[in-house]
């Protein structure tokens, strides 16, 4: 098993923490609209839950073993501190990938998206405040709490002009609000995942683990891939590879770096899906998307500005 990284690891350096951040960032934002196209090739409707989650299911579990496979030819190590710490692996498979998932795709199945965004990045701030909470490296600060209030500004400026919010219902923002609380959770236990295992094979074991934890229900509710195509394929690989190196990186960062100077990066991620969606979907470009993008780079920048 790999010691913990040293203060030369390239994934301390500032110049390449942000590098890295991004990438995963501007990944995942990709992700938006290559999903809605993967619904759309696969002939998966939008009340098809079950189909969600067994496309979901797909991408991580294959994604996951990608990951192992790529540790093996590194010869890292697939072992774990202590028998125990299996349950700690599971249960930050089922918070990382098949909880936050689950609950991300019902709820986009019962809300707008636009709300849905909003309520979604509630986790990336989230994890910002649980991190000062838990961590002693993370200290709460006045620069981390403005950067949060600007960063948390621009997202929801992605809903200007949106329309109608709606009343509040379970089964749409209260699954989003889970999965935003799912997510902050397992973000904070990645600092611990380094203890137990290699990061990069603990990516691996809650790639897979939760992503076949996420078939099953899928495929029992029924749940089908109703056309199969070339194209179709080639999307859901784009979305494996989406995956494989955005939570390698991101985990990476997390266990090794301030939670909060790396979470903050996925502020960028709805403001991307919007703007890549445009491009891939031909949906209208509105103006809010450039301040709400400016907003969170002021966020991100005042946030990582200050000291530790």
């Amino acid at each position: 098993m790999e010691t913990l990284e040293t203060k030369t690891s390239i994934f301390q350096r500032p110049v390449w923490v942000v590098t890295f951040a991004l990438t995963a960032a501007i990944a995942w934002g990709w992700a938006y609209p290559l999903i809605k196209l993967g619904f759309g090739e696969f002939g998966i409707t939008q009340d098809m839950t079950a189909s969600k989650m067994l496309f979901a299911g797909i991408r991580f579990a294959i994604s996951g073993l990608i990951v192992l496979a790529i540790a093996g030819g590194k010869k890292k190590s697939f072992g774990v501190a202590r028998p125990r710490s299996w349950w700690y692996i599971l249960a930050f498979a089922l918070l990382n990938t098949t909880f936050h998932y689950a609950f991300f795709y019902i709820g986009l199945s019962h809300s707008e998206g636009a709300r849905a965004a909003i309520l979604n990045s509630m986790g990336v701030f989230l994890l910002v405040l649980f991190a000062c909470m838990f961590y002693k490296s993370d200290k709460l600060t006045w620069r981390k709490i403005i950067g949060c209030i600007i960063g948390f500004v621009g997202i929801m400026a992605l809903n200007i002009g949106g329309g109608e919010s709606g009343r509040f219902t379970f089964m749409g923002d209260g699954m989003i609000i889970l999965n935003a609380l799912c997510s902050a959770s397992a973000g904070l236990m990645t600092r611990g995942l380094r203890t137990r295992v290699d990061v990069f094979v603990g990516t691996g074991y809650s790639l897979a683990f939760g992503g076949a934890l996420l078939i099953l229900p899928g495929l029992l509710m029924g749940g089908t891939l109703p056309r199969i195509t070339a194209w179709g394929i080639v999307i859901l690989s784009l979305l494996i590879c989406i995956s494989t190196l955005g939570f390698t990186l991101y985990n990476k960062l997390l266990s090794c770096n301030p939670v909060g100077k790396v979470a903050i990066f996925n502020s960028l991620i709805p403001v991307v899906g919007a703007i890549t969606s445009c491009l891939c979907l031909a949906e209208p470009f509105y103006w809010k998307y450039m301040i709400a993008a400016v907003l969170a780079t002021i966020g991100i920048y005042i946030i990582n500005k200050g000291k530790k």
